[in-house]
Parts: structure tokens; sequence; C-alpha cells
């Protein structure tokens, strides 16, 4: 069943967002040559406390930490560990903020120093089709309509959107309906409507989009080892068109 929000539960849902947002700017400026895993994730949980809310990973389906980290191959769901990052690495943190009976959730592909320009490309294009598939974000559009503009982006530029894996309606639960593949039809999936709220993110392989669990039960990564990126944002469709809730400085 898809929740739609009032004018109020918009209100909670920005402060969310915001915080969110606050929390993968704690991470940019942490993800450098020699910096450990859980250390950036200790820092995003205490700036995301200190905010006066909660992270929503902690704990969530028994996840043990409040920051997905993902390094190179791995495309989602890594555990923060005492891993240390080296220069050239990109590194995917996606975070969740729960304050007031709301969640916000966004990601980014951040770089460790210096990357590759097949990994500079790679970035860009997720992001950039993220801001195409939300053109398609009205009470005028269907999900495929989000989800097709993505998925032509990414092909277009040369990549892969992972299939296993989706965006998601989000709330006062951190998962709700509806899906939102990065990958489908024109006209297909439900119908937009004002006060839906959604988590939507792009997924995407350099190489193919065939992924595989590790046997940590939770960490994703690329059949071939070739490099993913992800990029999230939460929107709200609102009367004045889309508004994303989770926009960073750095975008």
């Amino acid at each position: 069943m898809i929740s739609l929000k009032n004018k109020e539960d918009l209100l909670l849902m920005r402060q969310a967002g915001k915080i969110t947002a606050g929390a993968l700017e704690v991470a940019r400026e942490l993800v450098k040559p020699g910096e450990s895993l859980v250390s950036i994730d200790t820092h995003i949980r205490k700036f995301i406390e200190k905010s006066g809310a909660k992270p929503s990973f902690l704990g969530y389906g028994g996840f043990p930490a409040s920051a997905c980290i993902s390094v190179n191959e791995e495309v989602i769901h890594g555990i923060p560990s005492s891993r240390r990052l080296e220069e050239g690495d990109i590194v995917k943190v996606d975070v969740g903020a729960f304050i007031k009976g709301f969640h916000g959730d966004a990601a980014r592909t951040f770089f460790c120093g210096k990357v590759s320009e097949e990994a500079q490309k790679l970035e860009r294009v997720t992001r950039e089709s993220f801001f195409e598939g939300i053109k398609f974000a009205d009470v005028n559009h269907r999900i495929g309509d989000i989800s097709n503009a993505i998925q032509e982006y990414v092909e277009k530029n040369g990549f892969s959107v992972v299939r296993n894996y989706v965006g998601h309606g989000i709330g006062k639960n951190l998962h709700e309906d509806p899906e939102v593949p990065n990958f489908g039809r024109i006209g297909k999936g439900p119908r937009l409507y004002e006060g839906m709220t959604l988590a939507i993110e792009p997924m995407v392989n350099a190489g193919t989009y065939d992924v595989r669990v590790l046997d940590n039960d939770w960490t994703v990564v690329t059949v071939d080892g070739k490099l993913s990126a992800h990029y999230e944002n939460t929107i709200a469709i609102t009367d004045n068109g889309v508004e994303i809730l989770t926009l960073t400085d750095g975008n």
C-alpha cells in the first residue's frame, strides 16, 4: 500500500532529509587515504545522534552499523570495518536518519584522492541519471517513466544498471511501497500522486549488471569485479513539482 504524506508529514521528512544530507557531508570530508571505514561510520553516527535523530540503518534487519560503506566493486550494503582507504578508491556511503517518526535516505559516491577517468565518468553518469529520472517525477507520469529514463541514460553512456536491488517508497518506514527500479518501460508501474515520497537510487556498474552477495550476507559486489557507483536522494512529489529532501552542499 502506497502512503501519501500531508504537509505536516513533509515538514518532518524535510528534517530527516536535512540530517541525512549533513551526515553525507561528514563522510565526504573523511574519505581520504588512510581513513578507516569504521571511523567514518562512527563519525556519521555521532553526527546523526547529535542532531537529535537515530541512524535508520543501525540494527535494521540486523545490520551492524549506522552507514553502509561500499568500496570499488562493492555495490551496496558494505559493512564498515577496520579497512583503510587507499588512493584511487571510490567509496559509496549510504545513510539514513530517523526523527519524529520519519526517515530520510541518501547515498553518494566519493573519490579517495585521485581516481581513474573511468571512475570519474561512472560517478558522473550515475549522479546525472538520477536527475534524468526525476524529470518524470510528477503527477502526469508513472514509476516506469522514471525507471526508463535512468536506464536509458546509463546504457547510452556504456554502463549497466543493477537489476537485483531497487529504490523504494519511504516515510514512517525506511522501505515502503512502491518499488522504484532503475530499469523499466515508459507508461508502466504505479501512477505518481502528490504526497508520494520516494528514495530513488541508481546503482550503476562499469561492467555487467550481475551481482552477488558476500559470505557476510550483506555486502553486494559486481560479479566481474568491476567498479560500481551509487547515488540516492529522498524526494517528495508536491503541488509545486518534485522536491529533493536530501541534497548536500556537494549535490
